[in-house]
């Protein structure tokens, strides 16, 4: 269900926005908040990602000689995912996408909802976050719901 007005949203937001996401910044267009659910020291990191209508992250790839990767488990408002050479897939509550390890992609809102997901970073050997390219506006704008 899309979500346009930022206080209709936090009430669906079941996770809670939690606070501007300063440290990745950089990587992404637009405003994004990050909600940390666990302590990464004790478990697997969850967190509560949220997004401002447009906003989305770079281009990236989740590296890992083994294991590792990402899942993203939707939970408020509507965004999109897409991995490098394919189309985009509409994000919604409940939709769950799973990242191996070396895939190019890059995640975020629609352009007229806030959205949300968690997410889960795959444990694995030797794993790393490489930042690429921001998605061109040009790119993100041709997309559209079938």
């Amino acid at each position: 269900m899309k979500a346009l007005d930022k206080w209709k949203f936090e009430k669906i937001n079941m996770f809670g926005m939690g606070k501007p996401n300063e440290t990745f910044a950089q990587y992404f267009i637009g405003e994004s908040f990050l909600n940390p659910l666990t302590n990464p020291q004790e478990t697997v990191f969850l967190a509560n990602v949220t997004f401002e209508p447009g906003c989305r992250n770079n281009w990236h790839i989740h590296h890992a000689k083994s294991g590792g990767g990402q899942i993203l488990i939707c939970t408020a408002g509507e965004g999109w995912y897409q991995e490098e050479n394919k189309p985009a897939v509409s994000l919604t509550a409940g939709t769950v996408i799973t990242i191996p390890a070396k895939v190019k992609h890059w995640h975020g809102a629609k352009k007229d909802s806030w959205f949300s997901h968690i997410a889960v970073e795959v444990p694995g050997e030797d794993t790393a976050n490489e930042w690429c390219e921001p998605v061109r506006d040009e790119e993100y704008n041709k997309l559209e719901d079938k």
